[in-house]
């Protein structure tokens, strides 16, 4: 059985990073986030489909990017879980700069996600 996030696992992260492919994403996902699979299928979907519909690649591309920032962000439980409560605070902030500040701590932590995915 493989770890959740509310499981201890050290400091390091749940599987090894994933190669930057619909399929290893998808089944990284299905391991760190499986209740991101319905997003993450219809994300693919739309790429595709404005792909063809522009014939362009950059679509593609932008949800590749997109979705192994976001798996590394799930790889790592202590990063997971100050993003999503960043996003949940962000959410529920009843002054614009309460949202600010949360919105501007998970903007962070995507950010050096996006990096590190891209600096391989």
């Amino acid at each position: 059985m493989s770890p959740q996030h509310g499981e201890t696992v050290g400091d390091g992260p749940l599987i090894p990073r994933p190669d930057r492919t619909p399929g290893a994403l998808r089944a990284a996902c299905a391991i760190v986030a499986p209740q991101l699979l319905a997003t993450y299928d219809q994300a693919k979907d739309q790429a595709l489909a404005e792909a063809v519909e522009h014939g362009s690649l950059k679509p593609v591309h932008v949800y590749l990017n997109h979705w192994a920032a976001l798996i590394e962000i799930e790889r790592h439980p202590e990063k997971a879980k100050a993003y999503h409560r960043a996003e949940y605070l962000a959410h529920v902030a009843t002054e614009p700069d309460e949202a600010r500040g949360h919105l501007s701590t998970a903007s962070a932590i995507y950010r050096a996600a996006a990096k590190a995915v891209l600096a391989e």
